[in-house]
């Protein structure tokens, strides 16, 4: 290990510090590298990752921690950390450029790039010397070298071309209509790709892409179903990642995706968006299923989130390593000779064959390309299933189960843990913020609201500052500029936690927050919002992303906004955004639907009759009414409930609902796309209103 430290030491992001002890000469992004290129004429090396990344721990250990590569580098470059978490601008401009010009992309991500930041030359991983049909870095830093000193001209160029044809596409507005056909189109995709046996889309990787199934909710909501019904799809999927090893069967949640078909073998992170997002997903499925196996996992991820990513003032920590002591996996790992030394004999045998343990090992390792002789724990079938077949009770399988579970956990519990990345961020806090309030309203749990306004409070109190949103706080520090994700993100906290509350307080804030992006955000030229905001760092471009990835987009996220905002508030000035934004990104979503799911499911609440229900009584009643409407799935529905306590200040911010202001212990109006019904005083009509709908 070199023990000199270089510029990262100073840091808080935990991916800068895991290399503040390499012997390459790290700056993080700041204007003194710049400086320092253009001083001393020498390109810039860029590497950006995050710290739970487990090919970035790689490249460090192969590359950066070594002797002669960074010799090599150091005398070539000028080189830059950045973790892409902290700086989601920054790697969504270059990450771009990648996709632009190999189809690819991925962490680590290498950019060689000029001093003034434009990108010639890109890639992800690098081994030190070539294999896998990579160059590698004591091939390709001579090389690039060797270019920089005799065809600077051609390379300047090249950054030229590469810059302008990015902002090309950042700016560009495909002409296109969006009409419902493109419901329609979405859906056909998604039955396409469908794996009728192992559940999810296409083959491996495969990622959970929880919005995907979110979406097809939905569209059962609204649409009669084709060949295979989307409902299918969506409990196929979720039971087969819930049986299969993406999941942690002994401490839950679930790893960051399946390198494999089967969801079996996992790349073994587990980030806090992925847990928001699934969460979400499993939630709403069980509200439409009753099917208990999507509530047990809802509430085994939130009691994972809970015990491992909560922080003490009741923020969340945004990730888990795949790697403990040098080795991914290592820690959820197991030997079939471990399960059978450490569980009780008479239920060992059992266990072993429920959670399919073989002696040979069921891990293959990517990296090495061997199986371990370790074992992912995973199940083919259901409990309920496996009880039958080895005839045994169902709830006394699950109590010998759990025994084992806990047993197996507190072992493990003795291990080295997994490094914990402590950020707290802004957007995925905001992600799990609404998570929270949709399993308090479909599971009637209060400790669930509670988790949820102890984060939000902790986001409002340290990373809001009166008049702007920051991205990030760790170890006392609060910085970067909040960016679209945080802002979009957060309004859709406030707005879910104005539907669990009925609060004023969230509705006021989210308004505020919405009127901050439409000054710095939006395009005035093409419609939709940028990623940054008008007074952030200028970089060589400003991004506009609509592409639903491993999280909703924050325009697609807003757009739900927009339209939530202008259903509870009757305001018809957010309809001109909402129009504006179907507009400029209807081109590009018409080429390839599937791509932007959770765009789509905004679409479709915003085409399909909207449900208004203002519950106006004492609180009791209002709480026993609004829990009953809860068990129903009703997507498109804006719910309000007015109280003594709360009206007047509701009244103050949304004076129409006045017309159905009350002195009766209970009255509920329902209307049907801005119809009213007539107004009833008890639950059960409601209800039987609420099912024609």
């Amino acid at each position: 290990m070199f023990e000199k430290h270089n510029r990262l030491i100073k840091e808080k992001s935990q991916y800068l510090l895991q290399h503040a002890y390499n012997p390459v000469d790290w700056y993080p992004w700041c204007d003194e590298a710049f400086e320092k290129a253009k001083l001393e004429d020498k390109p810039i090396f860029l590497s950006i990752g995050y710290s739970t990344c487990h090919w970035c721990h790689v490249m460090e250990k192969e590359s950066f921690e070594d002797e002669e590569v960074a010799k090599l580098m150091n005398d070539t470059f000028i080189s830059i950390k950045v973790d892409r978490e902290e700086r989601p601008d920054i790697d969504g401009i270059y990450m771009k450029v990648c996709q632009m010009i190999t189809g690819g992309g991925g962490w680590p991500l290498t950019v060689i790039m000029t001093p003034d930041k434009k990108p010639f030359f890109v890639g992800t991983y690098f081994p030190k010397r070539q294999r896998f049909n990579r160059i590698g870095m004591m091939e390709l830093i001579p090389k690039i070298k060797e270019f920089w000193l005799s065809k600077r001209n051609e390379i300047l160029q090249s950054a030229d071309e590469i810059t302008k044809s990015l902002n090309q596409i950042s700016n560009r507005k495909i002409e296109g209509k969006l009409d419902k056909d493109v419901i329609q189109k979405a859906y056909q995709q998604f039955e396409n790709r469908f794996d009728k046996t192992y559940g999810g889309f296409g083959e491996a990787p495969k990622f959970p892409s929880p919005h995907n199934l979110i979406f097809l909710m939905r569209y059962c909501y609204t649409n009669n179903t084709t060949q295979i019904p989307p409902l299918q799809m969506v409990e196929k999927t979720l039971t087969q990642m819930r049986l299969g090893g993406i999941y942690d069967h002994i401490g839950f949640g679930f790893y960051r995706y399946s390198t494999d078909r089967f969801w079996l073998v996992p790349h073994f992170e587990k980030m806090l968006y992925d847990q928001a997002m699934l969460l979400m997903a499993y939630s709403e499925a069980y509200q439409i299923t009753d099917n208990q196996l999507f509530k047990q996992t809802s509430e085994e991820i939130i009691d994972y989130v809970s015990r491992v990513m909560t922080s003490e003032d009741g923020a969340f920590f945004c990730a888990e390593d795949a790697d403990s002591e040098g080795e991914e996996g290592k820690f959820y790992l197991w030997t079939k000779k471990e399960i059978e030394e450490i569980l009780p004999k008479d239920f060992s045998e059992h266990f072993i064959k429920i959670f399919n343990i073989e002696s040979g090992g069921n891990y293959h390792d990517e990296a090495k390309g061997i199986r371990t002789g370790k074992n992912i724990l995973h199940l083919k079938k259901s409990l309920r299933e496996i009880s039958k077949e080895i005839s045994l009770d169902y709830d006394v399988l699950i109590k010998k189960v759990e025994e084992c579970r806990k047993i197996l956990f507190n072992q493990r519990e003795r291990r080295v843990h997994p490094l914990r990345d402590e950020k707290i961020l802004t957007d995925w806090n905001s992600l799990m913020i609404s998570a929270l309030v949709k399993a308090y309203l479909i599971f009637n749990n209060e400790e669930y609201l509670q988790r949820a306004e102890n984060a939000y409070n902790f986001i409002k109190s340290k990373l809001w500052n009166g008049y702007r949103l920051f991205h990030r706080f760790k170890d006392g520090e609060v910085k970067f500029d909040g960016n679209l994700d945080d802002y979009s993100f957060f309004i859709q906290a406030n707005l879910d936690l104005f539907e669990a509350t009925s609060k004023s307080g969230y509705l006021k804030f989210a308004i505020q927050l919405n009127s901050i992006l439409n000054e710095k955000f939006w395009d005035n030229g093409n419609g939709g919002y940028f990623f940054t905001s008008s007074d952030s760092e200028e970089l060589i471009s400003r991004q506009k992303e609509i592409y639903d990835g491993a999280i909703p987009s924050g325009n697609s996220v807003q757009f739900m906004n927009l339209i939530r905002l202008a259903r509870i508030t009757n305001d018809s000035s957010y309809n001109d955004f909402i129009e504006k934004q179907i507009e400029s990104f209807s081109g590009e979503i018409q080429r390839y639907p599937s791509a932007y799911s959770n765009f789509l499911t905004a679409f479709v609440n915003y085409n399909s009759p909207s449900i208004e229900i203002v519950i106006n009584g004492n609180d009791i009643k209002v709480v026993e009414a609004r829990n009953e409407i809860f068990k129903f799935y009703l997507p498109n529905k804006t719910l309000i409930c007015l109280t003594k306590s709360n009206q007047d200040e509701l009244f103050e911010i949304l004076p129409h609902l006045r017309n159905y202001k009350t002195e009766n212990e209970l009255k509920i109006f329902v209307c049907n796309n801005f119809v009213c019904n007539n107004p009833v005083d008890n639950i059960e009509d409601a209800l039987k209103i609420l099912k024609l709908y």
